[in-house]
């Protein structure tokens, strides 16, 4: 009977591996395991001890460790940013690059070694110029050992890590850039810590491989006792002289390696860390008062790294204006916006301080091209931006003041809410005390300063899209951009975080964007609805002029409202997109595209024809009824009209024994039809 099984999934049950798999699988693993076995069975174990404490072996084994430490440092400093590159950065020859990372882990290290000669040897290429301008001679050295050795190891750093980065979602990034944070600040801060695991992995490979490394030494470096001749040299000669103690040191080597293997079992590529990168709900410590948010500690006195205040912060400001902050005035803080948008997205945008618009469309419409575009984020679309009487177009996206909230809201998962609230004024040179004192007043706004010292892995969907709130909100930025911010939150906590940002936006300086799906918060928050089709601007109103008189079928639909688009035909009826004709009252000139817009109260429902003034009667079916609020909304299909939404009370409804497939008649009449031209 095949016993040889897979772990359970996580659906329950477990997969049972084919035959023709399970017998070459396991004979896999004996061909693996037989030569370890092989030394575990010829190591002279009474003469362990003194084979290894040796002379000899204990000078190679230092030699290897100081060896390897050193080519795990100078992997770290030169693999790191070549990892950032390859996972981050767009640039000629990439796939070259990648290629020449990859190719000494595939290069006969002494094939290796011979091309080390050639290339940094005293007759290389780049060998007499070291030795003339800095008299080093790298072959046959200590220092050569350590260039042979971060050849064959950095790749496995580069690699892990550059796994890691790409695995990371760029938004945390872009949002830490949009907090005021320096390229460095976020590679320090954010990209670093939540790959950790990643670098660790590659780290500990690398050192590994440093350690073992035999091929591209002795034949770059040598085989010289204390100067070149590593562990596994060392291995090497005793194989000629001592096989039994050869035996012993290779058990040394064999220990080491598979410790570092069972350490960083699963997470070769850094996967705890894109987990965590990933937003993956897991459970974990409480974190305490444990606040990474030292992590971005720069310069003296909190002082940033970059050495600018961030153009949306001119002074801090607690925003419930207790204590030393509320002495700020806030008179100066009044920034208009301009901006000039080409690309996918093609529009110009005006707006006054204190100005909130709702940006609305079906999805692919661009708008959070839009958004991307006023953080200087996107290759998509440009946008020459001005805000107050600077313009930002030519800063990056850290120092234009522009603070976003991403649709999966990209908190920081190894800070807690209070350090991922403050992290924007910490960015922008704010003290650290100040700092998480109005974060903690922005968290306490939202209703979620209780959570201060959870991370986000302990927050619900909308607690933590409270957190990421606050923290936009904290860092004072001149133009607020928001991606469904409300999304994730229930209803009840919807209408509270609503009424709490309408309240921060009618004193809000600058502007504020915010993309929705939901027409109640385009009505309520906003000042203006920008209606977006792709890439172009339909319509530019306030939300009482869009709903009375939408240009979009989208937005009418989003409103609840039928809306069909056609052509106004020669007697003045509507020829309809998709089939029959449409009788309005007031009709507008021959040919014009326009979009007729029905209420669903407005639409009336009869199991029989009905007779007297309706002037737009159709036959159709009910495909299906669903309750909205105290009424019900009836869908019925028609060959000779678009689909009809009609809103009718329950009451209505069973005296019309209606249910899915009953057929029916709709009627509507003509002065119950708004015709918008397109």
């Amino acid at each position: 009977m095949n016993r040889f099984r897979s772990r359970p999934r996580p659906g329950g049950g477990r997969v049972r591996a084919p035959f023709v798999l399970a017998v070459p699988a396991l004979l896999a693993v004996a061909f693996l395991l037989m030569p370890l076995v092989g030394v575990l069975a010829r190591t002279e174990w009474g003469q362990l001890g003194d084979h290894l404490s040796s002379p000899g072996v204990t000078e190679a084994l230092k030699l290897s460790l100081i060896v390897s430490f050193w080519t795990l440092g100078l992997s770290l400093l030169l693999g790191v940013p070549l990892a950032w590159l390859l996972a981050r950065a767009p640039f000629p020859g990439k796939a070259l690059v990648r290629s020449l990372v990859l190719l000494p882990m595939v290069l006969p290290p002494t094939v290796g070694g011979v091309a080390l000669l050639l290339g940094f040897g005293r007759r290389g290429l780049l060998g007499p110029w070291l030795e003339d301008t800095f008299g080093i001679v790298l072959p046959f050295h200590t220092s050569g050992a350590v260039v042979a050795a971060t050849f064959v190891s950095m790749p496995f750093l580069v690699i892990s890590l550059e796994g890691a980065i790409a695995g990371l979602r760029p938004s945390y990034e872009e949002t830490a850039a949009s907090l005021g944070a320096s390229p460095a600040r976020v590679f320090r801060t954010v990209t670093l810590p939540m790959v950790a695991p990643g670098l660790a992995a590659g780290a500990a490979l690398t050192w590994a491989r440093a350690l073992g490394e035999f091929g591209a030494t002795i034949t770059f470096a040598g085989n010289l006792p204390g100067t070149t001749q590593t562990l596994p040299l060392q291995v090497y000669l005793l194989l000629q002289d001592s096989p039994e103690a050869a035996t012993s040191v290779s058990l040394l080597l064999l220990a080491i390696a598979m410790a570092v293997l069972v350490a960083l079992r699963g997470r070769w590529t850094g996967g705890g860390g894109a987990a965590g990168a990933g937003g993956g709900r897991k459970t974990v410590g409480d974190g305490g008062g444990d606040d990474l948010d030292d992590l971005d500690e720069g310069g003296v006195g909190g002082a940033r790294g970059d050495g600018v205040r961030g153009p949306g912060v001119d002074s801090v400001r607690d925003p419930l204006a207790v204590g030393p902050l509320a002495e700020v005035d806030e008179s100066s803080g009044s920034w208009a916006l301009h901006a000039d948008v080409t690309g996918f997205t093609r529009l110009t945008l005006d707006a006054g301080p204190g100005t909130t618009i709702a940006v609305v469309g079906p999805n692919g419409a661009g708008k959070t091209t839009l958004l991307r575009a006023l953080l200087g984020l996107t290759p998509r679309a440009h946008a020459d931006l001005r805000l107050g009487d600077v313009d930002v177009t030519a800063l990056p996206p850290h120092r234009r003041g522009v603070a976003w909230v991403p649709q999966d809201g990209a908190l920081f998962p190894h800070l807690t809410a209070l350090g991922n609230t403050a992290y924007g004024l910490r960015a922008q040179g704010v003290p650290r005390s100040e700092a998480r004192r109005a974060a903690q007043a922005w968290l306490d706004r939202l209703g979620v300063g209780h959570l201060a010292h959870r991370r986000p892995a302990q927050l619900s969907g909308g607690q933590a899209g409270r957190v990421a709130l606050a923290r936009a909100l904290a860092a004072r930025p001149r133009l607020l951009l928001l991606d469904e911010p409300l999304a994730a939150l229930d209803q009840t906590t919807r209408a509270s975080v609503r009424h709490t940002l309408r309240g921060h936006l009618d004193g809000f300086g600058g502007v504020c964007l915010i993309v929705t799906h939901d027409p109640v918060e385009a009505v309520s928050l906003a000042d203006r609805v920008l209606v977006l089709d792709e890439g172009r601007a339909l319509q530019d109103a306030a939300p009482a002029e869009v709903t009375r008189h939408p240009r979009s079928p989208w937005v009418a639909r989003m409103l609840g409202r039928n809306a069909w688009p056609g052509t106004v035909a020669s007697d003045g009826t509507l020829a309809l997109a998709g089939a029959g004709r449409l009788v309005v009252a007031d009709p507008l000139d021959a040919g014009v595209r326009a979009l007729a817009v029905i209420a669903p109260e407005a639409v009336s429902v009869h199991r029989e024809k009905p007779a007297g003034s309706p002037r737009n009667v159709w036959a159709g079916t009910v495909r299906e009824i669903t309750t909205a609020g105290s009424r019900l909304r009836v869908l019925v299909t028609s060959p000779d009209a678009p689909d009809l939404v009609a809103e009718i009370t329950p009451a209505a409804a069973a005296e019309l024994a209606l249910a899915d497939g009953a057929p029916v008649w709709t009627s509507v009449k003509a002065t119950e039809v708004s015709v918008v031209p397109l």
